[in-house]
């Protein structure tokens, strides 16, 4: 439909189906940014903003799940038009996209009298989805290696979970990127693009940017649906399927939601895994009175247990270069950028301790662990 000024270009299932992508790729952006750049000021702040890393997490996966099933939803939607109705792929690329291009970048160096006419999506478009499919492909198949890294390792080397990670943190960097540099400054900062809200175009942007199509709206040359009766016996094909679709897909995502819990739920602490109590046969009387025995020290030397609390409590942000790393008792010692976590003898001067002490940084310890690390400090942090 068009006016005289504007031109409908977007109905309400569409746009509502870019605000949920808005929702949820935002929500994936900033809660996956802030733990890929853990030690970054800002990062520390939302992260205690949100409530702490274990809800940042949640709330990640929750946006995940989003995501997925707004891309099924979108590829039934999608199936619906070009099954049901009848209508063109108009966001397959083709050779046109590719000439397009070319007379684009030559009309932009004034090598070119005109400007290309393009149709219902431009090949800047075309772009744009095609890299949102590729990512949604990516970020699944890795997202889901780390959300259930004990299964995947039945099946595959260990070494592709951090692989997995590396990949996801960058498709992460990749895909935020091109949304605030590419999309951005051809939607909202070259010309303010507002369709995808309200629907509606104007004829002076569909004329720069979709010439071909508004030609084709004025002459009343647009594609339309197949008549009502083709329609109907379509979509009595169709329903069935995507109704079989959509309970698959709905198992399909409790089954990845609850399939593993590795990636959320915590090692108990260590005094729960102590071995059981075996008491000692008496000794015959006579004898001295008996004197007390000391209590069994846990976890007395970093190969003896304060390796585990360093694993549980801190690992997920600090196991990789570029800043503190505990995942080695060199490593700690080592220290990071703001110098060595641990001097021996003196808690209260071990910034590993001070660090946490005014509770705003993103990981922390337990009592249980707080107790074990503060106690190793005092005997000298040995490592063995």
């Amino acid at each position: 439909m068009t006016t005289s000024t504007h031109v409908v270009r977007f109905n309400v299932l569409r746009r509502i189906e870019h605000l949920l992508l808005i929702i949820s790729f935002g929500t994936l952006g900033v809660t996956g940014l802030i733990q890929k750049y853990s030690q970054a000021g800002i990062s520390e702040w939302l992260v205690a903003v949100l409530g702490g890393i274990e809800i940042v997490r949640i709330i990640h996966r929750v946006a995940a799940v989003m995501f997925f099933l707004e891309s099924v939803y979108h590829f039934l939607y999608a199936g619906y038009l070009l099954y049901v109705q009848g209508l063109s792929a108009t966001m397959l690329p083709g050779f046109k996209d590719l000439k397009d291009a070319i007379q684009f970048f030559l009309h932009n160096l004034n090598l070119a009298k005109k400007a290309p006419r393009m149709g219902r999506y431009n090949f800047m478009e075309k772009l744009e989805y095609w890299a949102v499919i590729w990512g949604l492909i990516l970020m699944g198949v890795t997202g889901f290696m780390l959300w259930n890294p004990i299964a995947v390792t039945k099946v595959l080397p260990g070494q592709f979970i951090p692989a997995a990670k590396v990949a996801h943190g960058l498709e992460a960097v990749l895909a935020v990127l091109a949304i605030l540099i590419w999309h951005f400054y051809n939607v909202h900062l070259k010309s303010f693009n507002t369709s995808i809200f309200n629907g509606k175009i104007s004829r002076h942007e569909m004329e720069e940017e979709h010439g071909a199509e508004l030609e084709q709206i004025d002459a009343d040359a647009t594609a339309k649906p197949l008549p009502m009766a083709v329609q109907r016996k379509r979509l009595r094909i169709f329903i069935p399927i995507a109704a079989l679709l959509t309970v698959f897909t709905l198992g399909f995502t409790f089954w990845f939601v609850t399939f593993e819990d590795s990636a959320l739920a915590f090692v108990p602490p260590i005094e729960e895994n102590a071995g059981s109590f075996s008491p000692q046969t008496p000794t015959p009387l006579p004898t001295r009175v008996p004197t007390a025995t000391p209590a069994p020290m846990l976890a007395t030397t970093w190969d003896n247990g304060i390796n585990r609390v360093m694993m549980d409590a801190c690992s997920l942000c600090h196991s990789s270069s570029g800043g503190l790393v505990v995942t080695s008792y060199a490593d700690l010692m080592k220290g990071g950028p703001s110098g060595a976590p641990i001097v021996p003898g003196q808690p209260a001067e071990s910034l590993l301790l001070t660090k946490l002490a005014d509770g705003t940084h993103p990981g922390n310890f337990s009592p249980e662990q707080l107790q074990l690390v503060t106690d190793w400090i005092l005997a000298g942090a040995p490592q063995k």
